[in-house]
């Protein structure tokens, strides 16, 4: 996992007053929770830029007044109409204590069955990972070089011994389809999206009972 150190100072007073001080000042405050206790701190709001717009996971070295601690950020929080920064949560993590991240799913390569006219289906930009900080990858990598029309990639073809995917191993990750069953999708994804869980299903499942419904009418 990539990491990122910051420097940040204690928080002597809470409370609303103080945050709406410290913004205007282009700070963002920020709470430390998951170990011994609960530390507030604060940082200039340039110091997350590198953190927060980007989908890459880091492993966060905070300095909070000389004293150092490993996290990674927890939950954040925006302005809803400006977009500024308003609030961070860091977890504290240890090196023998596992922990559950979204980690970005990055693909590699031009698909032959993309070439071929087909349609490239990414149902996965990120996955739910548990594991000791130490053996969490940067990213799941997937070739997609060799994937054909109809071929697609499932959780268990990505599974490791290092970490933990929290999904089911039929869940669809990535995969090719023809261009007709894409015309498909569009027009269901203007009705019902199905639930995550639900990619185990056969991502083709569908096109025989239509063709028997036309032979039908």
């Amino acid at each position: 996992m990539k990491s990122l150190a910051i420097s940040a100072k204690t928080r002597e007073k809470v409370g609303k007053s103080d945050s709406k001080a410290l913004r205007n000042q282009g700070k963002v405050p920020c709470v430390l929770y998951g170990g011994e206790k609960q530390v507030s701190f604060y940082a200039h709001e340039n110091d997350f830029r590198k953190l927060v717009y980007t989908s890459d996971v880091f492993l966060v070295e905070l300095d909070i007044d000389g004293s150092k601690f490993s996290a990674i950020m927890q939950d954040i929080q925006f302005h809803p109409v400006t977009d500024k920064i308003l609030h961070i949560d860091f977890l504290q993590v240890f090196d023998d204590k596992e922990i559950t991240v979204n980690i970005p799913v990055k693909l590699d390569g031009q698909s032959i069955g993309v070439k071929n006219g087909g349609n490239l289906l990414q149902r996965r930009k990120s996955i739910i990972t548990r594991a000791l900080p130490g053996n969490l990858p940067d990213a799941i990598n997937i070739d997609i070089t060799d994937l054909k029309i109809g071929m697609f990639v499932y959780i268990k073809d990505l599974r490791s011994e290092l970490y933990d995917f929290l999904a089911a191993d039929n869940s669809v990750v990535v995969g090719v389809k023809t261009a007709r069953n894409a015309v498909e999708d569009e027009v269901e994804a203007e009705g019902a999206v199905p639930e995550e869980g639900e990619d185990g299903e056969n991502p083709e499942a569908g096109s025989d009972e239509k063709t028997k419904e036309n032979k039908d009418s």
